[in-house]
């Protein structure tokens, strides 16, 4: 399955379309790198490693935005030390 990710967008939130089966997740899961599926195929996670907190809250800053652009709401969590 050869897709655009980066042209899709997340239309299970919206409601009355079923999730991904695991199958369906993993072939998306093998067009990007360092991500792994979690919770039977439900969830993706992905860790990030920054040089320093200012670089890493700009990233979350970033991504806050696009998520918002999106329609999107992921769990974030980030820390430094």
């Amino acid at each position: 399955m050869t897709t655009e990710l980066t042209g899709k967008t997340c239309t299970p939130c919206q409601g009355g379309i079923p999730a991904l089966t695991r199958a369906e997740a993993e072939a998306y899961l093998a067009e990007i790198t360092g991500w792994e599926l979690l919770e039977g195929g439900y969830k993706i996670s992905r860790d990030y490693r920054f040089s320093d907190f200012r670089e890493a809250l700009s990233f979350v800053d970033r991504v806050g935005e696009l998520a918002e652009a999106e329609g999107h709401h992921p769990d974030i969590a980030f820390g430094w030390g």
